[in-house]
């Protein structure tokens, strides 16, 4: 009887833990309004305080990535491009990171709010008309409101707008078809080089035995490769917390006009993936025996 109560207090913790956990996802910070701004050049922060969104401004329209993870995620931004002085119908092209709810759930509600049309690579293509990621992950398949991409976009394809132009590279691994984005902007007479990062995080992804994303470890070798030859002057992540925005803002504010500039961030934080990734193939490879 002992035994059979420790074991009955055992499940008992176990179901208090995951329902914690249950109770503190998603991040509060995802969905906490934060007051929009300009970044460099013609690039605004106008996403939530944990979930980036960018608006690139031109003459001729303007470009937003990402779009938050619900209806109410896209309204934030929608508030937010207002509070800046722009108007919703002059966002006429809405790109995407990759094909997880915490980027895409605010996309189709975006798309019917200004008329702008969305362009996806095709490789995630599919999972944003459906509504879902693919790919083996221990989190499962999260829903988001399916929206129809009206243009494929394929690796090192440019984007143009007006004067704005965005270079799409192929980043999968986090998803199959993640696109991490490129443009440069002048800042105080100086040209940089900007790049919207996309995620390249395991999260829960199967490395071992992915049978619905087979060639998922080579897909992170390869974006490793192709992240760490990427020039950066200006790192712009799809979460708030991977280039600690938030606290570059602050400075920014105190009188620190380079606060978002660093050359060396975006190698920085590749070489920190790429051993996760390593540490975390290891963990999964050794399970699996």
């Amino acid at each position: 009887m002992r035994r059979l109560a420790l074991i009955l207090c055992g499940l008992f913790a176990l179901v208090a833990v995951t329902a914690a956990r249950a109770d503190d996802w998603p991040p509060a910070a995802w969905s906490k309004p934060f007051k929009p701004y300009r970044v460099v050049g013609n690039i605004y922060y106008v996403g939530s305080e944990g979930l980036s969104s960018y608006l690139i401004a031109s003459s001729e329209g303007h470009v937003l990535l990402d779009a938050g993870m619900s209806a109410e995620g896209a309204r934030l931004v929608e508030r937010n491009i207002v509070a800046l002085g722009f108007r919703l119908s002059d966002v006429k092209i809405l790109i995407n990171t990759h094909a997880h709810y915490d980027h895409a759930g605010g996309l189709a509600q975006l798309k019917a709010d200004t008329g702008a049309k969305l362009y996806a690579s095709s490789q995630d293509r599919p999972a944003l008309e459906k509504g879902r990621h693919f790919g083996d992950n221990e989190n499962g398949l999260t829903a988001f409101p399916a929206v129809k991409v009206d243009r494929a976009i394929s690796d090192g394809q440019t984007v143009k707008l007006g004067e704005t132009q965005l270079k799409a590279y192929l980043t999968p691994g986090h998803t199959i078809g993640g696109t991490t984005w490129t443009t440069t902007v002048t800042e105080r007479g100086r040209p940089l080089k900007v790049v919207f990062f996309n995620s390249i995080s395991v999260a829960g992804n199967a490395l071992v035995g992915n049978r619905t994303y087979p060639k998922i470890v080579a897909d992170y070798r390869s974006t490793f490769a192709k992240l760490k030859a990427l020039p950066a002057d200006v790192f712009l992540p799809a979460h708030e917390e991977q280039g600690g925005l938030v606290a570059k803002r602050k400075r920014f504010l105190g009188g620190d006009l380079n606060a978002f500039i660093d050359p060396t961030e975006m190698g920085r934080f590749v070489a920190a993936s790429e051993k996760a990734f390593n540490i975390e193939l290891a963990r999964q490879q050794g399970a699996a025996k």
